[in-house]
């Protein structure tokens, strides 16, 4: 047993700051590891296959990660909930026999999903009105990784149930994404095509179970493991059972109006929008980060009935991630066709598109971990409703404004779903748990954006020698902007004695 995961860490009180700051940051880390991983693939395959090819490694490999979601059958939030909850009561036991049956579940279900995929490929080339002849296996490539990536995540939640972050950053944002490149590229010697860029992901999933399990195996092999309880499955089913289709309808969200795009608009049209949702979705990376960190915190004190402290950490890490998130949406918003120019020349006509995006994952920004809030002290099923209202909400819109608006269209369904689904998340965590993110301390954060955002648009416009020097000047003199405004005034007196404590600490070793 580590330091850790110790019964004494579940005994904590400001150290819960400290503790879901530094898995944070190790998050972060690994976000910036993925983003660029994911930047450069991105890069090398629109440069690689073209517009054309990279839509159709988008939409198989973004469409098995969202079939996964469905195929974990609830077990990786689960898992994150129950080791929460059993380890904060000292029931270590308890923990590594629920882990070992939640992730056989998930393992089932995936598979028979995967052949179910393999059998009707062409049907769901079909479907996306993908050209069969030019793209044979590209079904059957991404099925392989299904099994695999279920397997994965569960262990990953279960080691974040532990609230241990590091294997997260090590697998699921760095190493799955760094493995995916390099799989591609030694792929690509045998076939430069999607298929081998699609079958490259799904291998790489592969490595990342096999490393999940290492790690969730060294953590927990010296514990003694009970009999389940009685009643232990239909308790697993009754909690799992509203959070699969949840978990699927939450992923459908970010990519069901590129799927309905894709039956209105060109190829070409489709790569353009999977690039700009792609560049949209980076400023929500810190709030992910944060969520898997949160989450464990929030099953734990729930069920230990500590409601004020809870509320608390809601507050504070709903600042962080707006303050945090701030450079990077501003950078966006201010540049949005260079950012494009990013993918290539040609994907500078998804600006307006990406900046309507923008707007919907404010809001999600703004809201913080309410999602998770509701999943984590144990509401799947209103959080299931809310899903599917949203979903239905998107689809709706899509297929409203997909024909008449193309791109900028679809955009337009994606902002407004995140923005309905986000604000009626947070409207019910007050409701249902008591507990809201804001208080006076967000006024702190207009000056520093403001001096930023006013920064950047006077750099972005007296750039004038290409897309990538724009974005490098614009980003950097905003950034200093803004953390040196922000150090000035966005800091509370509370964090500012806690920022100068811990630089006393370096400093003295």
């Amino acid at each position: 047993m580590t330091a850790e995961i110790s019964p004494s860490a579940t005994q904590r009180a400001p150290s819960d700051y400290v503790a879901i700051a530094s898995g944070t940051l190790q998050n972060v880390l690994g976000i910036a590891v993925a983003a660029a991983a994911m930047f450069g693939l991105q890069i090398l395959m629109t440069r690689t296959l073209g517009r054309g090819g990279f839509g159709v490694v988008t939409l198989l490999t973004q469409g098995a990660f969202v079939a996964s979601f469905a195929t974990r059958s609830g077990m990786d939030m689960a898992v994150l909930r129950d080791v929460a909850v059993t380890t904060g009561q000292g029931r270590w036991d308890r923990v590594r026999g629920m882990v070992m049956r939640a992730a056989v579940i998930a393992t089932l279900v995936s598979t028979v999903a995967a052949i179910v995929v393999a059998l009707f490929g062409d049907s769901v080339l079909a479907l996306l009105r993908i050209d069969p002849e030019s793209n044979r296996w590209v079904v059957q490539a991404a099925a392989v990784g299904l099994p695999f990536l279920a397997v994965a995540n569960v262990l990953l939640a279960a080691t974040r149930g532990l609230k241990i972050m590091r294997y997260t950053l090590y697998v699921f944002w760095a190493g799955q994404n760094i493995v995916w490149i390099a799989l591609t590229v030694v792929l690509w010697q045998v076939s430069t095509s999607a298929a081998a860029s699609i079958l490259a992901y799904s291998l790489s999933w592969v490595w990342a179970a096999a490393a999940a399990w290492f790690f969730w195996h060294r953590e927990s092999r010296d514990w003694s493991v009970t009999a389940p309880e009685p009643g232990w499955l239909d308790k697993l089913l009754r909690y799992a059972g509203p959070r699969a289709p949840a978990a699927l309808f939450a992923q459908l969200l970010f990519w069901t109006d590129l799927f309905v795009l894709t039956q209105f608009a060109s190829p070409q049209d489709v790569g353009v929008y999977a690039a700009a949702l792609r560049a949209g979705q980076v400023v929500i990376l810190f709030l992910t980060s944060v969520n898997l960190m949160f989450s464990p915190y929030v099953a734990d004190l729930y069920n230990r009935g500590e409601k004020q402290r809870l509320d608390g950490l809601y507050k504070t890490l709903t600042r962080w991630i707006l303050a945090s998130t701030l450079p990077l949406f501003l950078l966006i918003a201010v540049a949005p066709g260079s950012v494009m120019k990013i993918f290539g020349a040609e994907f500078s006509e998804g600006q307006a598109a990406l900046l309507i995006l923008l707007i919907g994952q404010l809001v999600n920004i703004g809201t913080g971990s309410a999602g998770f809030i509701l999943i984590m002290v144990g509401r799947t099923g209103t959080d299931l409703m809310v899903y599917a209202g949203s979903l239905v909400l998107d689809v709706a819109l899509a297929l409203w404004l997909c024909p008449r608006y193309g791109i900028e269209g679809a955009a337009i369904a994606n902002a407004v779903t995140f923005a309905a689904s986000n604000c009626a998340r947070l409207l019910l965590v007050n409701r249902l748990v008591g507990i809201q993110p804001y208080d006076a301390r967000y006024g702190r954060l207009v000056i520093p954006a403001a001096a930023a955002g006013g920064v950047m648009w006077l750099l972005h416009h007296a750039v004038t020698a290409g897309w990538l020097l724009d974005l490098i000047v614009t980003g950097i003199g905003g950034a200093l902007v803004y953390a040196l405004s922000y150090l000035a005034v966005g800091l509370t007196p509370a964090e500012r004695d806690g920022a100068l404590k811990l630089i006393r600490r370096v400093r003295a070793r």
